[in-house]
Order: C-alpha cells, then structure tokens, then sequence
C-alpha cells in the first residue's frame, strides 16, 4: 500500500472509487471531496489516492494546519474511503497508519476526525485504530482524536 497524488493521469480512476450503499451516508465521495477541496482552499486540503500496487483502491483527505477555524493548526482527517472492493483487507488500516506517521512528522502528536452516528457508523474502525471520542461535536459530527506519541 501506498499513497500518491491525485493528478490528471488518475483522476478519472480515483473518482470511480466507491463505498458500499450503506457506507454512502457517511462518507462524501472522491469527486464531491474534490470539489470541496477546491471551494476551501482555507482549509489547507491535502488529498492522496491510496494505491495498492498499481491499483487505486482509496482516497485519503485532510486540513493540514488549517490558519483559522475550529481545527486551527491541527490535522483532522476530513475525507476517508477504501473502494468497496478492497476492504477488510487491511488496507484501510495501512492507509491511516501512514497518515498517521506523515502527521507525526510534521510535529503533530495527535489526528483527529469525526463521524456521523448512524447505524453501521465507521466508529468501530476508527476505535480499533485507537482514536478516542473528544468529547466535542462539530457539525453535527463526533470528534476522535488518535494520539500520535513521538517515535
């Protein structure tokens, strides 16, 4: 597994990427991540196509250190997702784990995200990552926080 940019010779592959129907609630898809990365620059978007090999099989999109708002100078996973077809592979957990060590580098010493509650919510996952409710809600969405304890 490993991570590369999005560029015009994978975007059309990268978009095609899709969760299972009863995941779609609570995950945007890669081109409506795009577009928002887009339309908020502010929040310092970084994106990356997770590849298997040759393959994309996930998109992967966080603030890095947004100047301003509620997430100000910290990294917060915005955007996850492993294609239907690839999951309960490991891979998912792959992917985060190098987020985790690229944020680490950049001095962060902790990885935070949110979720929509629901039936089928992705709070097992994260949870077996070791992220932990903050206590906070934000948008309507719970915060975790996985701590990322210097190496």
């Amino acid at each position: 597994m490993h991570l590369r940019e999005v560029t015009a010779g994978n975007r059309d592959a990268v978009r095609a990427l899709r969760v299972r129907r009863d995941q779609r609630r609570f995950v945007a898809s890669v081109s409506e991540s795009l577009e928002d990365a887009a339309e908020q620059p502010q929040a310092r978007p970084w994106y990356r196509a997770v590849y298997q090999g040759e393959e994309p099989v996930g998109f992967v999109m966080l603030m890095w250190r947004p100047p301003d708002g509620p997430f100000r100078e910290r990294h917060f996973l915005w955007r996850f997702l492993i294609d239907r077809r690839y999951q309960r592979r490991g891979i998912g957990r792959q992917a985060l784990t190098r987020v985790a060590d690229l944020v680490r580098a950049d001095g962060a010493t902790e990885l935070l995200t949110s979720y929509e509650p629901g039936d089928g919510e992705p709070l097992p996952f994260y949870r077996a990552l070791g992220f932990e409710a903050t206590g906070q809600i934000w948008d309507g969405e719970i915060v975790l926080r996985l701590a990322l304890p210097a190496r």
